[in-house]
C-alpha cells in the first residue's frame, strides 16, 4: 500500500479529554477519533490493527475446535427476563423499545441468545460437546465512559459459549480455551497473566481474568513471583498473618480516647502499633418485614474490606452499609467507637481471619470518646464467625505457601469462566443423555476484548514519540520512506521497486509517497508505531545503501540495497518467532 492510498490523520497533540498514553496516542496516531461519551470512529489504521487482532483470535479459536457464528446486535427482552438479567443488570444495559412498545436491548454479552440457540437446535448426546463463537459489538452503558477505547461504552468482542454433557466435560472445554487463550496474547506479544476471579454478574461457579500487566491498569493483580500463584485483588485468598491466637495477658479496660476515631488516631494516641488494634463495619441486609439484619465486620486497623467477599458470604449477598440511625439504635455509639463488646445477639459478628486470632487488641467501646484495650475472644466477647473478607496486601503469605505475594497493576482482555447450568436450568435447555433422559447442558462462557486489546498494548509498548507495536498487531510491518520521492527520479524508482518486490513477497509494507520533509515523515511513522523503517535518499543509493532501522532501536543501520529485501524478510520473521 501506499500512504496516499490510505487515511494518515495524525496530530501533534492530544485532545485534552485523553488521560492515559493509550488514548493519547490512539488519537494523535489516527487510529480514532470521538463520536460521543465513550463511543469512536475507528479510522482505516486503527480498523487494520482490529482485524489483525481479530484474525489471530480466529484462527486460534478455530483451532481449539470452536465454530463461528453471528448473532444480533439487538435481542429481545423476553429473554433476558428468562434468566432474570433484564432485572439485574441495571442501567449498563440499555434498553430499547420498537414501534409496538416491545422491549430489546442492545447486547452487552449474548449468553440468553446461544442458549436460546442451542435449545432450539440441540436435541441429542451426540451433538454434544460444541462450542460457538462471535466477534461482535457490544454496548454497555457505563456510567462514567474514560479511558478512551480502555472504558468505552461500545466495543467488539470475541464471545465464546461451549456447551456439554456434564462436568467433566466441561473442564476439558474450558481447559481448551484456556490454552488458546495463552496462545492468543502470545502470539500479540503482550506481557499478561493469567488471574483467578470473580464471576460478578455473569453468574457460575469458577472464573479466570488475563491481564495485560501496564501501570496505568485498572484492577489489582496479587501474584507469587515463587509460583504460578495469581489472583485478581477483589477474589484473592487472604491467609491469617497469626497462626494461633496467644493466651491473654491483660485484662480488658475502658480508656478515655476523645475525637479518636480512626484506627491509625487512636494507635498514635495510645501510643501502640496499628495492628493492635481492629476497626469494625456495621452492614445491613434488609429483610421483607421488619429492621433490617445487622452485621458488624471486624478487621485489623491496617486492612481494608473486601466487599466482593463479603458478598458470598451466606446471608449477605444483598448487603448495604447500615446507616447512623441503624447503628445509633444497635450499639448505642456513633461511628469511630463501634466494637464487638457487649453488642446485642442480633447483631452477627464476623472477624477476619487475621483479627479471629488476635489477643489482647484495642476496640471501640460502644460509647462515644471510648475504647477497649486488652480485648480477648472467648473471655470478653463471644468466639465470632471467621471468615476472609480482607483485600490481600502486599508482602502477605502466598496462598499456596510458596513464598510471599506481590501486587501489580493490569488491564483485563480476557476472561474465562464456568457457568455450569446457570443458563441451562434457566431457559430450560436440555438434550437428551443415552437413557433418553433430559438433562441440563453444562456451560463455559469465554470472552475477549478486541477493541480492549489495542490500548492495552499501547500501554505496554510506547516511548515519548509515540507507539510501539508489536509485529502481529502493527498496521504495517514496515515502512519505506523515500527522502525527495518527489524530486528525485532514481529515489522514486528505488522505493517503488523495493515497495513492490516486498508487496508481492507476502510482506505487510506501506511506500510514503507523500513527498514529505525527512523530519515530518519520520515523526508520522514512528507515532503510528511501524516496527520497521527502510529510508532511500540519494547519497546513500550513490553508494549502494540504504538505511534500516528497528523502531526499538536507537541508530540505523547501512544495509546495501541488494541486501535489503533479504533485512526485511529476516527481521520480521525473527520478530514474529520472539513472541511465541
Amino acid at each position: 500500500m501506499k500512504a496516499s492510498q490510505t487515511f494518515l490523520a495524525t496530530l501533534k497533540e492530544a485532545p485534552a479529554d485523553a488521560e492515559i498514553v493509550s488514548h493519547q496516542l490512539m488519537v494523535r496516531a489516527g487510529l480514532i477519533r470521538k463520536l460521543s461519551a465513550g463511543i469512536y470512529n475507528y479510522l482505516p489504521l486503527g480498523l487494520k490493527v482490529i482485524r489483525k487482532v481479530e484474525n489471530i483470535i480466529r484462527e486460534e479459536m478455530n483451532r481449539a475446535g470452536a465454530i463461528e457464528l453471528l448473532m444480533p446486535v439487538v435481542q429481545p427482552a423476553e429473554l433476558w427476563q428468562e434468566t432474570g438479567r433484564w432485572e439485574k443488570m441495571g442501567p449498563e444495559l440499555l434498553r430499547i423499545k420498537d414501534r409496538h412498545e416491545r422491549d430489546y436491548l442492545i447486547q452487552p454479552t449474548s449468553e440468553e441468545v446461544i442458549t436460546d440457540l442451542a435449545r432450539s437446535e440441540i436435541r441429542s448426546y451426540k451433538q454434544l460437546p460444541v462450542n460457538f463463537y462471535q466477534i461482535q459489538t457490544k454496548f454497555r452503558d457505563e456510567r462514567r465512559p474514560r479511558f478512551g477505547i480502555m472504558r468505552g461504552r461500545e466495543f467488539s468482542m470475541k464471545d465464546a459459549y461451549s456447551f456439554d454433557r456434564d462436568q467433566a466435560g466441561l473442564k476439558k472445554s474450558y481447559a481448551l480455551m484456556f490454552d488458546a487463550y495463552v496462545r492468543i496474547f502470545q502470539r500479540m506479544g503482550l506481557q499478561f497473566r493469567a488471574v483467578a476471579a470473580d464471576n460478578g454478574a455473569i453468574g457460575g461457579s469458577g472464573s479466570q481474568e488475563f491481564h495485560v500487566i501496564a501501570d496505568t491498569g485498572e484492577d489489582a493483580i496479587v501474584y507469587c513471583p515463587n509460583s504460578d500463584y495469581a489472583a485478581n485483588l477483589e477474589a484473592a485468598e487472604s491467609v491469617a498473618l497469626i497462626a494461633q491466637r496467644a493466651a491473654p495477658k491483660e485484662s480488658m479496660q475502658k480508656v478515655a480516647t476523645p475525637g479518636q476515631k480512626r484506627c491509625e488516631d487512636v494507635a498514635q494516641f495510645l501510643k501502640m502499633d496499628l495492628i493492635r488494634t481492629i476497626k469494625s463495619l456495621v452492614l445491613a441486609v434488609d429483610q421483607e418485614t421488619g429492621p433490617a439484619k445487622l452485621f458488624m465486620v471486624l478487621l485489623r486497623g491496617d486492612h481494608e474490606l473486601n466487599e466482593i467477599k463479603v458478598n458470598k458470604i451466606a446471608g449477605l449477598g444483598a448487603f448495604r452499609f447500615a446507616t447512623d440511625a441503624e447503628i445509633q439504635v444497635a450499639c448505642g455509639s456513633p461511628v469511630g467507637y463501634l466494637g464487638p463488646v457487649g453488642l446485642p445477639t442480633s447483631v452477627q459478628v464476623i472477624a477476619d481471619r487475621t483479627v479471629a486470632n488476635m489477643s489482647d487488641f484495642v476496640c471501640g467501646a460502644n460509647a462515644e470518646g471510648f475504647h477497649l484495650t486488652g480485648v480477648n475472644w472467648g473471655r470478653d466477647v463471644p468466639e465470632p464467625l471467621v471468615a476472609d473478607v480482607r483485600n490481600a496486601v502486599l508482602g502477605d503469605p502466598s496462598p499456596d505457601g510458596k513464598g510471599t505475594v506481590e501486587i501489580c497493576r493490569g488491564i483485563e482482555v480476557g476472561h474465562v469462566f464456568q457457568l455450569g447450568t446457570r443458563y441451562s436450568e434457566a431457559m430450560k435447555c436440555t438434550y437428551l443423555d443415552e437413557n433418553g433422559k433430559a438433562q441440563a447442558m453444562v456451560m463455559g462462557c469465554y470472552g475477549i476484548g478486541v477493541t480492549r486489546l489495542l490500548g492495552a498494548a499501547i500501554e505496554q509498548g510506547h516511548d515519548e514519540r509515540g507507539i510501539i507495536w508489536p509485529i502481529s498487531m502493527a498496521p504495517f510491518e514496515v515502512v519505506i520512506c523515500p527522502v525527495g520521492y518527489d524530486k528525485s527520479d532514481a529515489v522514486r524508482e528505488a522505493a517503488n521497486r523495493l515497495h513492490q518486490e516486498r508487496l508481492a513477497a507476502g510482506v505487510d509494507v506501506v511506500l510514503d509517497d507523500r513527498g514529505e520533509r525527512p523530519g515530518a515523515m519520520f515523526a508520522d511513522w514512528e507515532l503510528i508505531g511501524v516496527p520497521y523503517r527502510v529510508v532511500i535518499g540519494e547519497r546513500g543509493l550513490k553508494e549502494g545503501q540504504v538505511e534500516f532501522q528497528g523502531r526499538r532501536e536507537s541508530a540505523a543501520q547501512l544495509i546495501p540495497l541488494t541486501s535489503i529485501a533479504q533485512t526485511i524478510t529476516t527481521a520480521i520473521h525473527n520478530a514474529k518467532n520472539n513472541l511465541i
